[in-house]
């Protein structure tokens, strides 16, 4: 099996818990994210209340049971790869 890569954008003000969460069904998302960030800023919570922010050039691994949000007014663009 083959994961998938793509390039999501995150505009200013967006939300897990307030745009995806009513979608999910779940607390806080439940995917595992490996990737990439290319620009803006996201700051991401754990469910056991650890914290990290993201900006450009950094790259994330996120195991599930997490909320996150763009910080700032500019979009938030990420290449994230799928983990099987």
């Amino acid at each position: 099996e083959h994961g998938g890569v793509g390039r999501a954008v995150f505009e200013p003000g967006w939300q897990w818990s307030k745009h995806v969460k009513p979608i999910a069904g779940t607390e806080s998302c439940q995917a595992a994210h490996m990737g990439y960030c290319v620009s803006g800023h996201m700051h991401v919570v754990m469910d056991d209340g650890q914290e990290a922010d993201i900006g450009p050039g950094e790259f994330l691994e996120i195991p599930p049971g997490h909320d996150g949000w763009v910080v700032g007014d500019e979009a938030c663009v990420m290449i994230d790869w799928q983990v099987l």
